[in-house]
């Protein structure tokens, strides 16, 4: 193991890409209020180098941690200690990345068309890119490009907008990828892109949401961090941004809202992964979607998609006060779930956030809420656990055909309910 550390040292300084060579991720199921408070010190140990997939929030809840090698004896005689129970949910990690990196390698081609692109696997910025393009010249009288920003580091925030044509029409948003390492997310808006523009004139529903609502398509929310993921370290969550002082780079984009913005379940540590910034929309990313709604003024759903928990969100994240609508919201997200589970028997939890998961403060969707959007939604993808941010390439189409299922569920309710 040690001559593989020394190789991993050697493929960082050449390559300047991080490998995670012996690293393994910790399955632990706390099974008392003690223990869950020993897990968050533990977060807090900075020179351990913990990367929390799951944050402690109950017993009800696992908590999931990438270890990194080095750090492997003393967390686990930590837990050990503390008869706090645990298992190995990855071996390896690196070993799970060579292989991803293996299969995108192996599907990779050049799409002629958006008939032949590969939705099965995973892309590059790049590929999204280009297939973002050629989605556009394909259906001109149905989708349109708008670049409503760019990133810290100078990328064009690309957003697709679906229109059977008007003005100031209601209008339904979706984002993918606002952490940029949940690859299946962005996997699954390019596929939602796709199929929008195949389903459009032929099934029913879709084609009455389009004749009277808009419909804004967000596939790459942090470009800065979905390239980093693909030529750096593929676990990167956060955006790129730096600040003077700070002695990490990045701040987690679902941190950064002037929604109880810096309270609970955000960090002000630069380099914890839950970092909020050093103010409210401090983020390119954030404050061009900021911008395009308060412009907009017509948004009647924002829907916001992550992974990974199999779970269907909505406010407030920041506070356990219970939004007005929440009634209304807890219908819709139970019947969006059960046509989700109907397609594979995928099982999904829903609430609001502070219930189900655990308080966190800054999120998207309940600035959203605050904006007035009433059907303002966060979706956790695939899948419980066994693969967290690592999701195969063959559960791809699989998991966005299901979220289709609940979308389109919230769509069509909004189409039915939009002023």
């Amino acid at each position: 193991m040690r001559s593989l550390l020394v190789l991993s040292a050697l493929l960082v300084a050449v390559f300047s890409q991080k490998v995670f060579i012996g690293d393994q991720v910790l399955r632990i199921t706390p099974i008392s209020q003690k223990q869950l408070v020993q897990l968050q010190e533990l977060e807090e140990q900075q020179e351990l180098q913990l990367d929390y997939w799951l944050h402690p929030s109950s017993t009800e809840r696992p908590v999931d941690i990438h270890v990194p090698f080095q750090s492997l004896q003393n967390v686990k005689v930590f837990l050990e200690s503390n008869d706090i129970p645990y298992s190995i949910m990855i071996k390896d990690l690196q070993e799970v990345v060579d292989y991803e990196e293996m299969e995108m390698k192996a599907s990779r081609t050049v799409s002629r068309n958006t008939d032949s692109f590969n939705y099965a696997t995973y892309h590059t910025l790049a590929e999204i890119n280009a297939f973002i393009d050629q989605l556009v010249a394909e259906n001109p009288g149905l989708v349109s490009k708008t670049v409503i920003g760019t990133s810290y580091e100078g990328r064009p925030l690309n957003l697709l907008k679906f229109s059977t044509g008007g003005t100031n029409r209601p209008a339904i948003w979706i984002d993918t990828g606002i952490h940029s390492r949940e690859w299946v997310t962005q996997a699954s808006g390019v596929w939602f892109a796709k199929k929008i523009t195949t389903d459009y004139g032929s099934d029913a529903a879709l084609t009455a949401i389009l004749n009277r609502m808009d419909i804004f398509l967000l596939i790459v929310t942090n470009p800065d961090g979905f390239e980093y993921t693909h030529t750096k370290d593929r676990m990167w969550r956060k955006t790129r941004s730096i600040y003077a002082g700070n002695s990490c780079v990045g701040v987690d984009p679902n941190r950064n809202w002037d929604a109880g913005f810096g309270g609970a379940g955000s960090s002000g540590l630069s380099c914890s992964e839950t970092y909020r910034g050093p103010y409210a929309h401090s983020e390119a990313e954030v404050k061009a979607i900021v911008n395009f709604v308060k412009a907009n003024g017509n948004i009647k759903a924002f829907i916001s998609i992550h992974s990974y928990s199999q779970m269907l969100l909505y406010p407030y994240g920041y506070t356990y006060t219970q939004v007005p609508h929440a009634s209304e919201l807890n219908t819709l997200a139970k019947n969006a779930i059960a046509a989700l589970t109907s397609l594979y028997g995928t099982a999904y939890r829903y609430g609001s956030i502070v219930s189900t998961i655990y308080q966190a403060s800054g999120g998207t969707i309940d600035w959203t809420y605050n904006q007035g959007i009433k059907y303002s939604y966060t979706f956790e993808l695939r899948d419980t656990g066994r693969y967290g941010f690592i999701l195969p390439a063959n559960q791809i189409i699989p998991t966005a055909q299901e979220t289709w299922q609940a979308l389109m569920t919230i769509m069509s309710y909004t189409n039915d309910h939009p002023y």
